[in-house]
């Protein structure tokens, strides 16, 4: 997708510090962590955003949460990790392209706003 950054660090046009990648997905570290471990989980397919998963890219997105639980343990997140997925201009989504936020490393707050 032109002018996409995740489809940039994806393809290695745009550098980035992966932790964990397959032929489905790359996971890396935010620019901006909000954790002590704050990794992007995002599948190799240009997928705009939760809005645009269907039957036909669905399987991506499983491969994903397949992969969480491993990129989480190679990350020493032995108690506990968040999942966030931020879709559209209300759910505050900054990057065009579907992702996830994996965060961990302390103990998270138990209320999400």
């Amino acid at each position: 997708m032109d002018n996409c950054v995740f489809c940039g660090i994806v393809s290695g046009a745009i550098p980035s510090k992966k932790v964990y990648e397959d032929d489905v997905l790359v996971a890396f570290y935010d620019l901006e962590p909000q954790a002590p471990v704050h990794v992007l989980v995002v599948p190799k397919q240009h997928i705009s955003c939760a809005n645009e998963i269907t039957a036909d890219n669905s399987g991506a997105i499983a491969r994903i949460f397949e992969a969480v639980p491993v990129i989480a343990d190679k990350l020493g997140l032995k108690d506990g990790y968040r999942i966030v997925n931020n879709c559209g201009k209300h759910g505050c989504q900054s990057v065009m392209h579907l992702h996830f936020h994996l965060l961990g490393g302390k103990q998270l707050a138990g209320q999400m706003v």
